[in-house]
């Protein structure tokens, strides 16, 4: 069979050059896709910035107030060291308060201060002082302790000592060792004869005290279990006799001496202060000196 089988229509291709009668339908444009969803832009949080800036603003605050409570506190305790000691108002003395100062405010208690002068005159003697004081009240109360040094050159020494030594005729004073030397001279049977004294340094009831261990005379070295049988014993048992500089009397009476070595080339002062020396105004006045 030719042609198209029975039952069957076949498709005839579109004639083409059929003129503007019968156009060709230009190709449908393509579907629209579904538009995208953009979001709308984030607002950052601004929460975290600010709170930033307090934090700095509130640790500026606390840094120029530490700065200021150190400062005051500072002035107001030197202030009081110079009115307790009768020192001058212009007197050299550091003051150092140890830890933050703004919360010891608070607790009324300031846990560590360290005075320092360079050069106080105290009686006959004019020395460096260190004074380490725990537990000071701020709004009255007891001194949790205070320790402190005196600290005295030799040629501070040897003018206390030659001033004090009265008949003793000592020259010169030198750091020797643990001991103070003192040298001068004595006159033996119209002879002058040259003298050397070794005293070990100590400190009782308020007082310096300088205790000889040893003399030279000339040639000759005694000691107090010697110079009773020297040749010269009964001029010589006068030279081991203590002495004493006493300097209570220019120390509040709540001071109290504890103790005279030689450290480093000076003579060394250790003393205490009594707890009560801030609640009991007579701790405040001069001391005493023990009745010769």
């Amino acid at each position: 069979m030719s042609g198209a089988e029975e039952g069957t229509h076949p498709t005839e291709p579109y004639p083409r050059g059929l003129g503007l009668e019968h156009p060709v339908a230009p190709p449908r444009p393509p579907l629209p896709s579904a538009p995208v969803a953009v979001p709308p832009p984030r607002r950052r949080a601004r929460w975290p910035w600010v709170l930033g800036i307090v934090v700095v603003l509130l640790a500026a605050l606390v840094v120029g107030g530490e700065f200021v409570a150190r400062a005051v506190v500072a002035q107001q305790i030197r202030s009081q060291a110079i009115t307790a000691l009768k020192l001058p108002a212009d007197q050299q003395m550091d003051v150092a308060v140890g830890g933050i100062v703004l919360p010891q405010l608070v607790a009324g208690r300031l846990d560590d201060v360290r005075i320092s002068s360079k050069s106080v005159a105290i009686g006959p003697l004019t020395s460096a002082v260190n004074v380490d004081a725990t537990g000071v009240p701020i709004r009255g109360g007891a001194l949790g302790g205070a320790k402190g040094t005196f600290r005295i050159t030799a040629d501070q020494l040897e003018k206390a000592i030659t001033a004090a030594a009265g008949s003793t005729p000592i020259e010169s004073v030198t750091l020797d060792g643990k001991d103070v030397k003192a040298t001068g001279s004595v006159t033996l049977f119209g002879a002058t004869v040259p003298l050397a004294l070794a005293l070990t340094p100590g400190a009782a009831d308020g007082e310096l005290t300088f205790t000889p261990t040893s003399a030279t005379i000339g040639a000759i070295t005694v000691d107090p279990d010697t110079v009773a049988s020297s040749p010269f014993g009964a001029a010589l048992k006068p030279l081991f006799t203590r002495q004493k500089l006493c300097i209570a009397d220019r120390l509040p009476a709540g001071v109290h001496l504890s103790g005279l070595r030689v450290d480093a080339g000076a003579l060394v002062a250790t003393f205490s202060a009594d707890s009560a020396i801030t609640t009991d105004p007579k701790l405040l006045e001069n001391g005493t000196c023990p009745a010769s």
